[in-house]
């Protein structure tokens, strides 16, 4: 049985008429289906490409097996299994194909995250506790979808016959770890983003450990997924769909079932026209002059970007007290006055309400790429980013976020200076306590006032 090259009935074109990935042994044996995968790559990756396999038929030549052998499963496996060549040596040459059968099928290398990258994370950031919660509340809001881009029948075959090759302890482990469905997201451009994995998220916080390292210091800690991909519109029936959820399960809460998300018209579709009137990461709120992005542009970015996690946006947040690590929640903007001041290696003072939009942004990029700044590396935050701080929020407190009509405990309205509209204005939201609803409104970005504010993350 030829486990490598597809039969006849399995190698077709595809219904958009462009032929089906070619095959491992294709990839390997034959210089012209080589020279094509390669050329769909990066230069960078191209290197790679070129590295596997020679590594490939190094091998081979090392162990004496004719390179012919690798378009057969049996033969191939036949000659691996020879008492002359050490078990480890076995499991080298497994994880040298998957690594050249990954590359050649996802178009970018496999990442392998070392264990003490795991170890490094769960010790400052409690990392697994933090992103099961995070996982499970996805799920629970039907964010995640299994993925429907599954392995073609061969690269199943092709990984099936790697799990053949692998010890029996390492075998199980590795076939535990596979049978869980890849969860991803639809974006807006109708592709889907897989959900970051634990370990990639653990390999990004160590790989800046020193940058990590100051605002961990500053209290920020707290793990935030947001499906960035998603149209808002998608994400705003999402809100509102846990908002009437959460009700029916603390029925005190005292929802406005009628209006429980009150948005101002130019969000519908603000994010997904033809153009889109809403810009992310923007330098200054001025249409000619913005610097930003439409989210189809950062979608676009993400995907040849290796230190992104596409269609997603990975958050480090202060929790509610940036002093305790495991404390539940966020913090208040704080009122002008009443700001604190956390970080023992570079002290960083609250931002506190008052300012205009324009100043806040302002504030944010002098301090972007500026080491010396006590808010450096932070960014401003998108209305996709605050849906999902207001749920996380409410579950882990009770109370919702921005309780801006709380009398007993006044509390701020959040500019979302991550976003701004084209036809001008910035997005502005709260919890609004008297209509007992989610506001999320367009703000005048010029203007002071007391009891506006930011919030800021640190994107890993």
């Amino acid at each position: 049985m030829n486990f490598f090259r597809p039969s006849s009935d399995s190698y077709h074109p595809s219904e958009s008429g462009k032929p089906l990935p070619i095959s491992f042994s294709e990839a390997v044996l034959d210089t012209s289906s080589f020279d094509r995968i390669r050329a769909t790559l990066s230069e960078e990756h191209r290197t790679h490409l070129d590295e596997l396999r020679k590594n490939i038929f190094a091998f081979c030549k090392e162990f004496e097996i004719p390179v012919a052998a690798l378009s057969n499963k049996e033969t191939f496996g036949t000659y691996l299994a020879s008492p002359k060549i050490p078990p480890q040596r076995m499991q080298e040459a497994v994880l040298l194909f998957q690594r050249f059968e990954y590359l050649i099928v996802h178009k970018e290398p496999l990442r392998e995250t070392p264990p003490e990258y795991l170890e490094e994370a769960e010790r400052l950031y409690n990392l697994t506790e933090q992103y099961t919660a995070q996982v499970d509340l996805l799920k629970q809001m039907g964010v995640l979808h299994p993925r429907r881009e599954q392995l073609s029948g061969r690269a199943q075959r092709l990984a099936d016959f790697f799990q053949s090759l692998l010890p029996f302890s390492k075998k199980k482990r590795t076939e535990q770890k596979e049978t869980k469905e890849v969860l991803c997201i639809t974006g807006i451009d109708g592709k889907e983003y897989p959900l970051p994995t634990l370990g990639e998220i653990a390999t990004h916080l160590c790989e800046q450990r020193e940058l990590f390292a100051t605002k961990r210091d500053q209290g920020f800690t707290k793990l935030l997924l947001v499906p960035f991909g998603m149209s808002l519109d998608a994400l705003q029936e999402i809100l509102k769909y846990f908002l009437f959820s959460y009700e029916q399960v603390h029925p005190t809460f005292g929802l406005n079932s009628l209006c429980s998300l009150r948005m101002n018209e130019e969000f519908l579709g603000a994010d997904i026209g033809d153009p889109p009137n809403l810009i992310y990461h923007p330098t200054i709120f001025d249409r000619d002059h913005h610097q930003g992005k439409t989210k189809l542009q950062i979608l676009k970015e993400q995907t040849t970007n290796p230190s992104s996690f596409p269609g997603w946006k990975v958050h480090l947040l202060q929790p509610s007290d940036p002093g305790n690590p495991d404390s539940l929640g966020f913090p208040f903007i704080p009122l002008r006055g009443k700001g604190q001041i956390y970080g023992e290696e570079k002290s960083r003072p609250d931002i506190e309400d008052g300012k205009s939009a324009d100043e806040y942004i302002l504030l944010i990029q002098q301090s972007q790429d500026n080491p010396d700044s006590p808010y450096f590396h932070e960014s401003g935050l998108t209305p996709e980013d605050w849906f999902f701080m207001f749920i996380t929020h409410l579950i882990q407190t009770g109370e919702p976020l921005d309780d801006y009509k709380n009398e007993d405990r006044p509390e701020c309205i959040s500019y979302l200076t991550g976003t701004f509209f084209l036809n001008g204005g910035v997005p502005g939201a709260y919890w609004n306590n008297e209509g007992q609803a989610v506001g999320v409104y367009r703000c005048n970005s010029i203007g002071r006032n007391g009891g506006f504010g930011i919030r800021t993350s640190v994107i890993v």
